[in-house]
């Protein structure tokens, strides 16, 4: 009788162990590329739907078969990828007073970007010669001790804010982008690390002591296209999401 009692009790413990598991895991499952009905309501959008670069062409060359493309619900650039033109990416449409949201991550030394305000004209061959770049940068790569060319640095004007550690390669990151009339804020993984205004004398200065001086539309719009960068390193994103301010 003790006996039976006992093989009872196992099977019920194992079955309700089960049964939490199940539980757990179904809590566990996080839906990419999508948005909540919360998101939905307060206004968000996707810009990345986790199968198709739709909303996104190459810099100057809309109708050009990309090397960009959608691997496991992630938009990839293959840096090594022969087949298809390599070039940075940007979205159909130009943005001016938004909060963008995405997860991205480096393979080993990697380097890459998100530019901003891009001006997408004939006469300008890439995005960084009038887009602002939020920096994306694996801790191995060899600019790392370059304090204004780590992740979340508005790229070559100043260090981070708050110093904050990308996650190693291959490991994803979480990044805010916030413009609002001109003004910014970029985080990473949760904290601040850059903030600018690029209506003000503030930024004219910066711009007039860097690298960028010899562009004269550098970092002068407050509304442009949202560009991807491609730079001899691969890159992954997913769960790109905007919001209109």
């Amino acid at each position: 009788m003790v006996n039976r009692i006992y093989i009872i009790i196992t099977l019920l413990f194992f079955v309700t162990a089960c049964k939490n598991d199940k539980k757990t895991d179904h809590k566990t499952v996080v839906k990419h590329n999508q948005l909540t009905e919360d998101e939905k309501a307060e206004g968000w959008a996707l810009l990345f739907d986790g199968k198709s670069t739709a909303g996104w062409h190459l810099y100057n060359y809309p109708d050009s078969s990309s090397v960009w493309k959608v691997v496991n619900g992630e938009l990839y650039c293959n840096s090594k990828e022969g087949k298809g033109q390599h070039g940075d990416l940007v979205t159909d449409k130009e943005f001016e007073n938004y909060e963008l949201t995405f997860e991205w991550k480096l393979s080993e030394k990697g380097n890459s970007g998100i530019f901003i305000n891009v001006q997408e004209l004939p006469d300008k061959p890439a995005t960084w010669h009038t887009g602002p770049e939020y920096q994306l940068l694996d801790p191995t790569h060899m600019d790392y001790p370059i304090e204004t060319k780590r992740s979340g640095c508005l790229y070559g004007f100043a260090p981070q804010i708050n110093a904050v550690e990308a996650n190693p390669a291959g490991q994803w990151n979480t990044s805010t982008i916030k413009h609002s009339n001109g003004k910014i804020e970029f985080y990473l993984n949760g904290r601040l690390t850059a903030q600018a205004d690029f209506k003000s004398d503030t930024w004219k200065e910066w711009i007039a002591t860097s690298n960028f001086k010899v562009f004269p539309d550098f970092g002068l719009a407050t509304k442009g296209h949202i560009g991807l960068q491609d730079w001899f390193s691969d890159v992954w994103f997913r769960n790109i999401k905007i919001k209109t301010l």
